[in-house]
């Protein structure tokens, strides 16, 4: 029998209608979001002029351009206390034209904007909370025109992380406006395993601070270094995809980590498909800082249309082996040193030869030949054919794209 228009078209908004948030508005999430937090550098240390400067820098650095659009207010940008009509509202003294204007101006230069909530009655810094006023702070951030939800999980004894959640996804579905929904519940329910249909992003560990690899707790939290971020990420990948992603927190890249360091850290994010939101103070960056976060080669790898994180096929020693599928038949192939020591390696193609039971996808340096493209220095480094010798800086990373040849 053949359907009328109106017949498909009631279909379509019923099954629309039975969606969850995050699968209504997939595409604001297909590849990993990027853009800039003002956490990592500020803290609560924000306002007004600091943050458009900010929008001014990601504009005329290239960031923007490079795909870095997202610009967030993290804690701190709220009055100690709501409105009369229990509204939440901006500091004054802070933000003096409110956070309406802001948004505009940030949209004016081509950018999109998010902002900072959390599922307790309090945010971690001591302000005002979403708990009781789901529905009326998302109604709120639809009317200023916030394009992205960091949701944070401080205060929260004897709350359920997946109720909470899901009733503020429920209420961004509510306000009718496409909200990419970032669940920072810092990994401690798994969210992994249920966040999917609520969020497009979720934060795996607690928080990162500037460390490559210390195990030192600086803080009365627990906070984690790069390496130890990327050691939680085994057997997560096949959570992750198109609309829903693996964070691994905000990057320390600019902040004070060695170039070296930086570089690997960087590259790390793009090979686990993670979120790329940047932590440092973009209106000053040195030349090795721009050189990291504008390497659209590298960028490529995490924004790569296949969608599907990298993993680590194997060890020697303090040397991990890392491969991500990518389209077209490619792979991106990088070699993590985690030690501080310089380390040579011959490259032995035939041991790589493995099968990816998530892409369905082949890597066989026996039958076939790659090219080899370094993405860090930008050229050809000749093929698979033969052994490479490379060596391999202390806690620095080689970055190859393999292509058949």
């Amino acid at each position: 029998m053949k359907r009328s228009r109106f017949t498909t078209g009631l279909i379509a908004t019923l099954l629309l209608c039975n969606m969850a948030y995050a699968q209504k508005y997939p595409h604001l999430a297909e590849t990993p979001p990027m853009g800039w937090s003002s956490w990592n550098i500020f803290q609560v240390s924000i306002d007004e002029n600091t943050i458009k400067e900010v929008a001014d820098a990601m504009v005329t650095s290239g960031l923007c351009e490079a795909g870095y659009t997202y610009l967030n207010l993290d804690d701190g940008w709220q009055a100690t206390q709501r409105d009369e009509s229990g509204n939440l509202q901006a500091d004054s003294e802070k933000f003096p034209s409110g956070i309406k204007s802001l948004i505009d101006y940030i949209h004016y230069k081509g950018l999109k904007f998010g902002i900072y909530s959390c599922a307790g009655p309090q945010t971690c810094a001591g302000y005002p909370g979403s708990r009781g006023y789901e529905y009326q702070d998302a109604r709120q951030f639809a009317n200023w025109g916030v394009d992205f939800l960091k949701y944070d999980w401080c205060h929260t004894k004897n709350i359920v992380a997946q109720e909470a959640y899901s009733t503020m996804s429920k209420a961004l579905e509510a306000a009718k406006r496409p909200i990419l929904f970032s669940m920072c519940e810092w990994g401690q329910n798994e969210p992994w395993k249920w966040g999917k249909e609520i969020a497009h992003m979720w934060r795996t560990t607690g928080d990162i601070w500037l460390s490559f690899n210390d195990t030192i707790q600086p803080f009365a939290f627990k906070t984690y270094s790069v390496l130890q971020i990327i050691d939680l990420q085994h057997g997560l990948r096949h959570y992750a995809g198109p609309g829903h992603w693996n964070d691994l927190d905000m990057l320390e890249v600019g902040n004070g980590l060695t170039e070296n360091e930086d570089r690997a850290h960087f590259t790390m994010w793009c090979m686990l498909a993670s979120p790329l939101i940047l932590g440092n103070d973009v209106r000053q960056m040195s030349e090795s800082t721009k050189k990291i976060l504008l390497n659209t080669e590298v960028i490529d790898i995490d924004q790569d249309p296949l969608c599907i994180p990298g993993f680590r096929h194997m060890t020697d020693g303090e040397l991990e082996f890392w491969f991500k599928p990518l389209s077209h038949d490619e792979w991106a192939f990088c070699i993590l040193n985690r030690s501080t020591k310089e380390r040579e390696y011959i490259i032995e193609w035939q041991d790589f030869n493995l099968y990816d039971t998530i892409a369905k996808k082949s890597l066989n340096f026996t039958d076939d030949t790659y090219t080899l493209r370094n993405l860090w220095t930008h050229k050809a480094e000749g093929d698979t054919q033969k052994n490479k010798k490379i060596t391999i800086p202390g806690n620095d990373v080689i970055l190859y794209r393999l292509s058949v040849k």
